[in-house]
C-alpha cells in the first residue's frame, strides 16, 4: 500500500496540482458513477416561454482567426519588451485563461545562443520563467558543460503558457503561438539557435522527421534579414526519462560550442 507521501509524489508527476473539492470522492464507486438527476418540474409550474439562457463571456476566437491575428500583430513588436506586452494582451490562445502567468523568457537577450523548448510546466508556471524545474536544472548542467550559463544564453518556449496538467500543446495552439516565438528569435538575433526536442524543431525549423534523424545536424534559420545556424537536440525532460541519450546530446553540445567559438 503506497504511503501518503508516495501518492502525493505520483499526483505531482501526473500534473495534479489542485483539488476539486474539500471532501475526497471515490470516482470509481457505483454510487459516485450514478449522477443524480433533478426531479421533473410539475407541469403546473412550467412556463410556456422559458427564460433566455444567460449571456456568456465571449469565447476565444476560432483557431484560424487567432493564427491570422498572431501573424499580423507579432511583427509589430520593435523590441522584446513590446513583444511581451503584446503577448500579455493577446487573448487568441485559450491556454492563457488556465495558466497562472505568462512565461516569456530567461537569460541574456544579447546572448549569441538561444534555446527554444516547447511549453512551460508547473514550476515554470509558478515562477514565470522557462526551464526552472527538473528539466531546467539539467539544461543548466548541459550549458555548463560547454562553458555557458543563463547570463550567456537566452531561453524561451514556443508556447508561453502552461497547458493544463502539462499535456502536449495542440497543433492549433502551437500555430497560434508560433509567430510570437519567430519574432522573439528575430529580436534576439542569436548566432546559434538550439531547438530542444521534436516539437520545437518541427515547428521552428519546419522539419518533418523525428528528433533521432534531425539531431546533431545544422540547418539554416532564415529571419528574413540573415540566416542563423540552427540545430535540434534532445529535450532535457526526455533525457531525464532516457539518460542513455545524454552521450549523443554531449556530441551535439560540442558542435554548438565549436560553432560559437568560430563566431
Amino acid at each position: 500500500m503506497p504511503s501518503a507521501r508516495e501518492l502525493l509524489a505520483f499526483y505531482l508527476e501526473a500534473g495534479v496540482d489542485c483539488a476539486l473539492s474539500e471532501t475526497p470522492v471515490n470516482r470509481l464507486s457505483e454510487e459516485a458513477a450514478v449522477e443524480e438527476k433533478p426531479a421533473a418540474r410539475p407541469a403546473l409550474f412550467r412556463t410556456a416561454n422559458p427564460a433566455p439562457a444567460p449571456v456568456l463571456a465571449d469565447p476565444a476566437p476560432a483557431p484560424d482567426a487567432a493564427i491570422t491575428s498572431a501573424r499580423e500583430i507579432a511583427p509589430r513588436a520593435a523590441s522584446l519588451q513590446e513583444l511581451r506586452a503584446l503577448l500579455e494582451r493577446f487573448d487568441g490562445c485559450a491556454l492563457k485563461s488556465t495558466a497562472t502567468r505568462l512565461v516569456f523568457a530567461d537569460g541574456n537577450p544579447e546572448a549569441k545562443i538561444m534555446f527554444v523548448g516547447e511549453a512551460p510546466g508547473r514550476d515554470e508556471d509558478l515562477e514565470g520563467l522557462p526551464f526552472v524545474g527538473r528539466s531546467g536544472k539539467l539544461l543548466d548542467l548541459m550549458m555548463a558543460s560547454i562553458g555557458l550559463d543563463r547570463s550567456k544564453a537566452y531561453i524561451a518556449n514556443i508556447i508561453p503558457w502552461r497547458p493544463p496538467g502539462n499535456r502536449d500543446p495542440s497543433p492549433q495552439e502551437t500555430q497560434i503561438c508560433l509567430p510570437f516565438i519567430r519574432r522573439q528569435i528575430e529580436l534576439v538575433n542569436p548566432d546559434v539557435l538550439v531547438c530542444l526536442g521534436k516539437p520545437s524543431s518541427q515547428a521552428v525549423l519546419d522539419l518533418k522527421d523525428g528528433i533521432m534523424k534531425t539531431r546533431g545536424k545544422w540547418f539554416d534559420y532564415d529571419t528574413g534579414t540573415r540566416k542563423i545556424k540552427a540545430m535540434a537536440t534532445f529535450h532535457p525532460a526526455y533525457l531525464l526519462r532516457q539518460p542513455i541519450y545524454k552521450r549523443l546530446t554531449w556530441q551535439d553540445l560540442r558542435a554548438v560550442q565549436k560553432a560559437l567559438a568560430a563566431g
